[in-house]
This record gives structure tokens, sequence and C-alpha cells, in this order.
């Protein structure tokens, strides 16, 4: 067993990250801006442990790195997302070079980062389009590939399930509740998703033997074929909206809604091959109604 540093630990995709580990077995330590926020204690039900820093100031986590086997990057710093790898980066590159620690990084990046490739059916080997607005992330990916840092990228699909925080199956859900459901773009556009219970076995599955995965890339999403619209029309339906959904441009919705509309469906065959995963979550409209009560029940009192 190891012990294991994940940044974003108190996010959507964190948290159940987190505990899926700690639960393998390891020592989780959660990283966290302010270890004593609600969302912090949180992790402490979960069995992992929160340690306080900022992954944009590497003096308040190196410390963190005594005794830590390896790091599981979860974190997008909107702000400034290049400029915060880059730090973890050379933080790790420098405490290994200094300490002759080997501490493997799971890096995360995401199907978005492909762009408007034009290909039916995208996995591991697809060149990001060169003009996509998150096409920096695959530059990050060669970049951490460089550094000759043990590491594995995970790419995953469309997140849902559980709180659904930064899913966009949450804004369907709280647009609705409102009245006021939008579908950005394309309306023919299909995505591939993931449960996100599903996307932390596979982060379980690469910290069990990381040396036999090392330099690898890998795509986790189900085989979910549905449009885009379509898994709307079921996440506003059970949350009662029998409404028309608005149609608007991309643009309209802002950058990540520009950047994922087109067509993003993904092949997880190398993730089945390699680590033996599949997900049991089929897909997101066999239980609409489910996934909108786990949001629900997850959101704050009024």
């Amino acid at each position: 067993m190891m012990q294991i540093l994940v940044t974003g630990a108190t996010g959507y995709a964190g948290r159940r990250v987190s505990r899926a580990l700690a639960r393998a077995g390891h020592t989780v330590l959660g990283l966290t801006r302010d270890a004593a926020a609600p969302a912090a204690r949180d992790l402490a039900v979960d069995e992992v442990t929160p340690v306080q820093g900022d992954v944009r100031r590497p003096e308040t986590w190196r410390g963190h790195l005594d005794g830590t086997d390896a790091v599981v990057h979860l974190l997008l710093d909107m702000s400034d997302p290049v400029g915060t790898d880059r730090l973890l980066f050379a933080e790790l590159a420098a405490v290994q070079e200094k300490d002759g620690r080997c501490r493997h990084l799971v890096y995360t990046t995401g199907i978005s980062s492909y762009g408007r490739t034009g290909l039916a059916l995208m996995d591991e080997n697809t060149p990001g389009a060169p003009d996509s607005p998150l096409g920096f992330r695959f530059a990050l990916e060669r970049e951490l590939a460089a550094t000759g840092l043990p590491h594995t990228v995970v790419r995953p699909g469309f997140l849902y399930g559980g709180p659904a925080t930064t899913s966009m199956t949450a804004q369907w859900f709280a647009a609705a509740e409102a009245g006021e459901p939008v579908f950005y773009g394309d309306t023919a556009k299909r995505w591939s998703w993931v449960h996100v219970d599903d996307l932390a076995d596979a982060y379980v599955r690469i910290l069990d033997h990381p040396s036999a995965v090392d330099g690898e890339v890998f795509v986790v999403a189900d085989d979910q074929r549905a449009a885009a619209l379509d898994v709307q029309r079921a996440a506003v339906r059970a949350a009662g909206y029998t409404g028309e959904i608005v149609l608007k441009d991309a643009e309209a919705g802002g950058m990540l809604q520009t950047a994922a509309d087109q067509d993003e469906l993904v092949s997880s065959a190398k993730a089945h091959r390699l680590l033996g995963w599949r997900p049991r979550h089929v897909a997101f409209t066999d239980a609409p109604e489910l996934y909108h009560r786990a949001w629900k029940a997850a959101r704050p009192a009024a």
C-alpha cells in the first residue's frame, strides 16, 4: 500500500477518487486550501487526511511529499491552468532530484481537449485539433512526458453521478428547477460519459501497479452514444421540467461550452485491456431520477 497525495481532493471527482483510494487500503492525503472547512472535514469521514496547501504555492505543500509514493492531480486551475500545472511538474522534478524518491504522478486532462477532430471515435492515439480551446492540456501532457517523471495520464469522459457539482448534469438540473433550461451549440453532437465512481475505480487500478503503466495514457468513459440534447432532456424531465429547452449558440455558454461543441465519442478499449477496467454504470439515461435525487440531496439546505 502507498501514501498518495491528491490535489483537488475536496472537488467533485477529487473526493470520490480520494475515498476509493482510501477504501483500497492506501494512506490518502487530501490537499485543500482550508483544512478546517466543511469540505475538508468530509474527507476525514472518508478516512482521507486533509492537509493544507495551495498547488499554486509549492512551499505550502512540499512537506506533504515526505513519505508520499504517488500524486493524483485532479485540479484544473481556471485562473492559470498552464502555469499551475507547470509548477506542479517542476516541484515534483525538483524534489525527486533532491531526495531520489520517485513519486508516480497520475495526471488528469479530459476528452474535450481533443476539440473538433471530425472522427467518429477517438482514442489515446488521436491527435487533438490544433484550434481546440483546451488543446493546451494535451501540450501539458507532452511537457510532462518530457520531464521524465514517472506518470500516467487519464482523460475522463463527461462526468455524472453523486453530487455532480461540476458535472454538466448539475447545470441541467439547476436550470430545469429554475424553469430556464438551455442547450448550447450543435443539437446533434454526442458525448462519451462516465460515472464518477467508475472513474475513481480507474485511478485505483492504475495505482495498484503504477510502474506497469508508466508513461501510458488512458481514455476512461463508458459506451453511451446518446446525443447530448437527449441526455439533457432526460435530466430536465427528471427534475420535473416539462417545457421546451431553449437552444442557443455555444459561444453564449462560455469557453467550456464552446470547447465541447462537437462530437466527443471515445473508446476505452485500452483501459479495458491494460487495467481490466469496465464501467459498472451503463448510462445516465438509465436512471436520471436517481441521479437527480443524489444531486438534490447534496445541495446545501436553503
